[in-house]
């Protein structure tokens, strides 16, 4: 003899819980994934710069020496930190670090698209200023 206690229920997945989980699962890896940058664009990640591949490229150094970052598009405009600049105040600038350090890093990261003239016109500035410290960017293959 059987006791009828009431109505049997199935069993049931709290879906309401489950689209929470994942939701919050979604938006943690959004928002994970958004400070993640690219390896290439570090420094200079407002720029449309795409630095030339290389089989010796190091990796930026960690130094406390200060690195004036000096960037060339593929169409030949010039950024200093970020900011676009003509190239006699280019050279306005490099005088006066110039004048206060000759030993200061000058970093060039110029375009792999850029033409060549332009990267030398830089460098030309920079050593008529007395910065023959230079370095050209590249990123590692």
């Amino acid at each position: 003899m059987r006791i009828n206690i009431g109505d049997e229920d199935q069993p049931e997945i709290g879906l309401i819980a489950l689209i929470d989980c994942i939701f919050f699962l979604l938006m943690f890896f959004m928002v994970a994934t958004s400070f993640k940058q690219q390896t290439g664009m570090q420094q200079q990640n407002a720029l449309s710069v795409v630095l030339p591949e290389a089989n010796a490229s190091l990796e930026e150094s960690t130094s406390t020496t200060k690195a004036i970052a000096i960037g060339v598009d593929k169409k030949g405009n010039l950024f200093l930190v970020g900011e676009s600049i003509s190239l006699k105040k280019l050279q306005d600038k490099l005088r006066k670090v110039g004048e206060e350090n000759k030993q200061t890093l000058v970093q060039i990261s110029g375009d792999e698209g850029a033409s060549y003239k332009y990267i030398v016109s830089v460098i030309d500035v920079c050593q008529f200023e007395g910065l023959t410290n230079i370095s050209l960017s590249t990123r590692a293959k």
